[in-house]
C-alpha cells in the first residue's frame, strides 16, 4: 500500500518502524464509546508487509462529555478517557505514555491537490518524494482547519500515470495527486486537551472512516475500490479506497444514538430501556411476525412495572427503519454528489456498532444499491470475541496506522512556521529509510 500520512504540526509521535518490536496505544473517542487497545509489535512481517499485531490491552467505557464526536464538556471526557485507558494498562501490565487518536467529529472534508516539479537527477529519490509532498501541503491551508491527512493517491513521471511507487525511476518531471484530509481547528485542539489533561501524548490522529477502512478491508478491496460506512453513536462516516489509498472521506452527524433518541421519544420511555430495546428487538426491516410480537414498554418517570406499555415489535421497526434509511440515503448522496462513487465500484462494508443492527447490512444493500458486507477487524490478534465486532474497528485500525504513518517524537523537529517543510521532509526520508 503506497501512502504516507502526515500529521498536522503539534500531532507528531513515534510509532514502531516495520520490523521492530514494540509497544503501541489506541485510543478512540466515539459519541457512544471511548476504547484503548495496547498491543505489542512482534518482529518480523506479515503477508501484506506490516508487521504482526497482538493485542495485549483492551479498556472501553460509556463515553461522556462527548456529542457528534466533539469534547462538549471537558472533565466528563477527561474521566471516561481516564478509566478506559487504565484498563487497558492493568490488563496489559505496562503504563502508556503516548497514544493514536481517532477522531469521529470535527467535520471532515477532502481535496485533492496536485503538484508537479523537475527532477533535480535524472533518478527520483526519497527526497524528491518528500520535496513533492511537503509542496502540496504548503499549497494547501484552509481557513481554520488542520491538514490531519495527506495520502499520495497517484504519481506520474513526464505525463505517464499510474505509477505506484516512482523512487528509482527515470524521468524529467514528476507529479502526484495528494489526497488532504482536513477538519476543524477548535475541536481538534479541544480533543488534545482533553487528552493532555490525562497525561498522555498525541502520538497521532486520525480520522475513523480511515482507521476503519484500515482495520477492516482486504487488500483486494482496497485495490478494485471500494466504499467504507463507518455507523458511529453520533456519526456515520464515509471513505473510498481505490488502488490501495483513501481517496475520499466525508461525515454526517446522524449516528445510532438519534435512533435510541427516536425510541425514546416515540415511545416515551427512558432512554437506557430505549437502548436495550434497539439492541435485542431492533431491526431495520419489517418481518411477518412483528405484528403478533408484543413488547413490554416501561414508561418516562414510572416506577411501577404494572403500568409498562404493551406494543407490538412492529411499531419499534417502523421507528427505526425510517431514521436508518434517512442516515443511508444522506450518505449515498455525498458519495454521488462527490463523484467517487464509480471509483468505489459496487462494494461497501459497512462497520461500526451501528451496523450491527439487525436488517442494517439488507437496508443498506437496497438503498444504495450495491453489495454490502459488514466489516470487523482482521489482521490482529488478542482480540476476545465482544471486542473483535464491528463497533471496535476504528480503535483496531489505529494500531495499523501507527505503521504506515511517518511520525517522530514530539519535538524532535524544530517545526518552526519558517521550517515546517523541512521537518516534514526530514520525517517522511527517515520514515522512509526505516520502513523500506
Amino acid at each position: 500500500m503506497n501512502m504516507v500520512s502526515l500529521g498536522s504540526k503539534g500531532f507528531q509521535g513515534r510509532p514502531v518502524a516495520a520490523g521492530r518490536s514494540g509497544t503501541i496505544a489506541a485510543l478512540d473517542v466515539g459519541t457512544s464509546k471511548i476504547s484503548c487497545f495496547i498491543a505489542r509489535i512482534e518482529p518480523g512481517r506479515m503477508a501484506n508487509g506490516h508487521a504482526p499485531v497482538r493485542v495485549i490491552g483492551i479498556g472501553h467505557q460509556i463515553s461522556r462529555g462527548i456529542r457528534a464526536g466533539m469534547v462538549v464538556d471537558m472533565d466528563a471526557a477527561e474521566e471516561a478517557i481516564r478509566v478506559s485507558v487504565d484498563a487497558a494498562e492493568r490488563m496489559a501490565g505496562v503504563t502508556i505514555r503516548e497514544v493514536v487518536v481517532g477522531i469521529s467529529g470535527a467535520d471532515p472534508k477532502s481535496q485533492t491537490v496536485g503538484v508537479k516539479a523537475p527532477i533535480p537527477g535524472t533518478e527520483v529519490t526519497e527526497a524528491d518524494l518528500g520535496r513533492l509532498i511537503a509542496h502540496a501541503q504548503a499549497n494547501y491551508q484552509p481557513e481554520g482547519r488542520d491538514v490531519l491527512h495527506a495520502i499520495p493517491t497517484n504519481y506520474n513521471i513526464d505525463g505517464s500515470r499510474g505509477v505506484h511507487d516512482p523512487r528509482g525511476m527515470f524521468g524529467e518531471k514528476l507529479g502526484v495527486d495528494v489526497h488532504m484530509v482536513s477538519v476543524q481547528r477548535g475541536p481538534l485542539r479541544n480533543l488534545e486537551l482533553c487528552i493532555e489533561r490525562c497525561h498522555l501524548a498525541v502520538a497521532g490522529m486520525a480520522i475513523s472512516p480511515y482507521a476503519s477502512g484500515l482495520a477492516c478491508l482486504v487488500e483486494d478491496e482496497m485495490d478494485l475500490g471500494v466504499a467504507v460506512i463507518d455507523m458511529g453513536g453520533g456519526t456515520t462516516s464515509l471513505s473510498v479506497f481505490f488502488e490501495g489509498a483513501m481517496v475520499y472521506c466525508d461525515s454526517v452527524s446522524i449516528g445510532g444514538n438519534h435512533i435510541t433518541n427516536d425510541i425514546a421519544r416515540g415511545l416515551s420511555t427512558p432512554l437506557s430501556h430505549a437502548e436495550r430495546m434497539k439492541t435485542l428487538y431492533g431491526s431495520a426491516l419489517a418481518s411477518p411476525s412483528d405484528e403478533r410480537e408484543m413488547i413490554d414498554v416501561p414508561q418516562v418517570g414510572e416506577s411501577d412495572a404494572d403500568s409498562a406499555n404493551h406494543i407490538p415489535r412492529s411499531m419499534l421497526t417502523g421507528i427505526i427503519q425510517p431514521r436508518l434509511e434517512e442516515t443511508l440515503e444522506l450518505v449515498r448522496d455525498r458519495l454521488e454528489a462527490s463523484g467517487y462513487g464509480r471509483l468505489a465500484g459496487r462494494r461497501v462494508v459497512l462497520t461500526g456498532g451501528a451496523s450491527q443492527l439487525n436488517g442494517a447490512r439488507e437496508l443498506a444493500a437496497r438503498i444504495l444499491d450495491k453489495q454490502v458486507r459488514v466489516g470487523q477487524p482482521i489482521r490482529l490478534t488478542g482480540l476476545a470475541e465482544a471486542t473483535g465486532g464491528p463497533a471496535f474497528s476504528a480503535c483496531a485500525g489505529l494500531l495499523a496506522y501507527s505503521q504506515i504513518s511517518p511520525l517522530e517524537a514530539v519535538g524532535a523537529d524544530s517545526d518552526s512556521e519558517a521550517g515546517a517543510s523541512g521537518g516534514q521532509l526530514r520525517r517522511i526520508g527517515r520514515w522512509l529509510k526505516e520502513n523500506f
